[in-house]
């Protein structure tokens, strides 16, 4: 909701790395939290100047050990105040921070710390310390390993695995006996040293680490916050991986830049419980977090009381027809008003409340597109979420809805600091002081992507509405055409299909052949409550997805998608021919998802070609056997037989998502 807040005031432009701006924090902040951790149920704070003392601390500690300027820092671990401040000691002493993927496997880790030539690493504890063990036996590069968490570490070699507190009692005598140390070397840094290197998340082939400078991050992060009027007042929930740009620019970069607060979450399954418990004004997600939100929503209205669900519905409508209105300014008739202010009481409060959203007056939401019916939804209960583009080689920003101009089928307009341009293609190019300085170690694909005179190739195709606003319709490499010239944009259908709350992931093929068909994992939670109600049993994933009823349930959501395409002259002839419910959920372990959760098309379409060739034939079942790997790393397999149907494209009446 819209609420006074106070913007940070502008920044000297010496101010130009995240030391130089710790130590401004801890004189402009002092006494201001900087940071919270809630561990063993209780939330933890650190103010602006305690985060001096431990990130000098640590520096400290890293130099005694042998971190040098040009040095790399792997950073491997979830959301935590010491694995922010390890990426700030080493930007204090020249180094790189390199944050990986805390769920990565071994193999994957090994290919990120050879190539970016990391020496050291912070961790977060022993499950992360044995895979850089296991990675070492490959790699032997690594020379220090630093732990947050000491359970089960005991007895591991005390010259390589180190204990976090040890290294900083080591810094705080190292810097005692060197007391301009920290100082110093915090000077030497400039805007155009390295800041971080980021890995991408890989879907067409081996990840490119993305070299951010310092100006990349902090300008573009900046420019963010000036536009949205951010400042120290804010508070904003850090669960997103920091291997992501996305959590350096939002929980690092303009956190250091305006003074806000980034709380950190105990454990990713209370991620829900710790948000009511904040309360954050500033949140950023991807659409499936707010459709799964959503879905948690509607399954609980369903077990509510039918005076509930009938005040729920009413309210909800009133919503629809002016909560948005109401939240853009617009001029809504007192009725209405009056109308939606009990429904804020009775209805989008507590609602807001129990999402954990009673503060938030700005959300994000990027990656992929969200279903306008979820982002309607938002919006009409009074949260102000809006959709933005951007790319981790653009330091996250090139479009960004302006209040009173939110479009669900749109991403925005460019930030004020983006030139955007189109080609002939329709493939989207930008140029920004985001954008980055190179892929390490592989200039062929930095001319690829950047051009000569700083532009960036996206490989999405987009147009601009007349209002100048950008609208994402997929993948250039992936747009294609359907063997009669009809277009085919795969990426497009696969998110209105995973606009249905029972729809979790879905795969379209198409181009080059006939018709469209489509793989679909269905959301576990969702379907199985639909079940329940329904009182049929299943005892697994692949048994649930297996029932005759739930293809006829994904049967409909298919049926209203293509009901939708047929409307659509351009996509007329994407519409939805056969379909089948794959017999496990793709999975990043697999290789099928990225760590991100986007597919790997070509991995799938080579694992998966005997289904798509039955597909594309007149069989009715297809049988498979899939490897699998399970969470502690053996190997498996699940074979199934599995059904396969034809979809429809009738005129049935709209299906109430979530809600039959």
């Amino acid at each position: 909701m819209a609420r006074k807040r106070t913007p940070a005031p502008s920044r000297a432009p010496e101010l130009d790395t995240f030391p130089k701006l710790l130590l401004d924090n801890a004189e402009r902040f002092a006494g201001r939290p900087a940071i919270r951790e809630k561990e063993f149920g209780i939330w933890q704070s650190w103010d602006w100047n305690e985060v001096l003392g431990e990130v000098e601390a640590l520096a400290g500690g890293l130099a005694a050990l042998g971190f040098r300027r040009g040095d790399k820092l792997a950073v491997i671990g979830e959301n935590r105040p010491r694995l922010y401040w390890s990426m700030c000691a080493a930007q204090a002493l020249g180094g790189v921070p390199v944050p990986m993927y805390q769920d990565s496997v071994a193999d994957e880790l090994a290919y990120v710390v050879e190539h970016s030539g990391a020496r050291f690493a912070v961790v977060q504890d022993q499950e992360q310390v044995d895979k850089l063990l296991e990675v070492r036996e490959q790699v032997p590069g690594i020379e220090a390993i630093v732990y947050l968490w000491p359970k089960g570490l005991r007895h591991y070699d005390p010259d390589l695995v180190r204990d976090f507190r040890d290294v900083q009692a080591d810094g705080q005598r190292h810097n005692e006996a060197n007391p301009n140390f920290f100082r110093s070397e915090v000077a030497k840094g400039t805007g155009a040293d390295t800041g971080v290197i980021l890995y991408t998340s890989g879907t067409t082939g081996r990840p490119k680490g993305v070299v951010l400078t310092n100006d990349n991050v902090l300008r573009q992060a900046w420019a963010g916050a000036e536009f949205e009027g951010l400042g120290p007042d804010e508070d904003i929930l850090a669960y997103l991986p920091m291997a992501w740009v996305g959590d350096n620019i939002f929980s690092y970069g303009q956190s250091y830049l305006t003074g806000f607060c980034v709380n950190c979450p105990e454990s990713a399954a209370t991620v829900m419980t710790d948000l009511g418990e904040i309360g954050p004004t500033f949140y950023f997600a991807p659409p499936r977090v707010y459709e799964n939100l959503l879905t948690n929503v509607m399954i609980r209205m369903e077990d509510a009381s039918r005076l509930k669900q009938r005040m729920f519905h009413h309210f909800m409508g009133v919503a629809g027809r002016v909560g948005k209105r109401l939240l853009d300014g617009e001029a809504v008739p007192f009725g209405d008003r009056f109308r939606y202010w009990l429904g804020n009481l009775f209805v989008y409060g507590p609602l807001r409340n129990t999402l954990g959203f009673s503060r938030v007056h700005l959300a994000y939401t990027a990656g992929e597109a969200i279903g306008p019916d979820i982002f309607d939804f938002y919006r009409s209960i009074g949260i102000n979420i809006k959709q933005l583009y951007g790319q981790t080689e653009a330091s996250v920003f090139v479009t960004i809805q302006p209040d009173g101009e939110v479009d669900p089928e749109t991403v925005g307009r460019p930030l004020s600091n983006v030139e955007l341009k189109l080609t002939d293609e329709g493939e989207v190019l930008y140029r920004s002081p985001g954008v980055f300085h190179e892929y390490y170690k592989n200039p062929e694909a930095t001319a690829d992507t950047k051009t000569e005179d700083g532009w960036v190739r996206t490989g999405d195709a987009g147009i601009l509405d007349a209002s100048g606003h950008l609208r994402i319709i997929d993948r250039a490499k992936d747009v294609g055409k359907l063997r009669d010239g009809s277009l085919f944009a795969p990426k497009y259908l696969e998110n209105k299909l995973k606009f249905f709350p029972y729809i979790k992931e879905a795969v379209c093929f198409g181009d080059g052949r006939d018709r469209v068909t489509a793989f679909i994992n269905i959301d576990l939670d969702a379907v199985g409550n639909w079940a329940e109600r329904r009182n049929l049993t299943y005892s697994s994933y692949q048994e649930l997805a297996g029932h005759a009823e739930v293809y006829d349930l994904v049967g409909e959501c298919i049926e209203q998608v293509n009901r939708d395409l047929a409307s659509d002259p351009q996509l007329a002839g994407s519409v939805i021919r056969r379909f089948l419910i794959l017999h496990k959920e793709l999975d990043a372990d697999d290789g099928e998802l990225t760590r991100t959760q986007k597919v790997r098309r070509r991995i799938i379409a080579d694992r998966y070609d005997v289904l798509i060739d039955a597909l594309y034939g007149d069989a009715e079942r297809c049988y498979i056997s899939t490897e699998v790997t399970f969470e502690d790393g053996r190997k498996g397999s699940i074979s199934a037989d599995l059904l396969i149907r034809d979809a429809s494209a009738g005129a049935a009446e709209p299906m109430r998502a979530a809600a039959d």
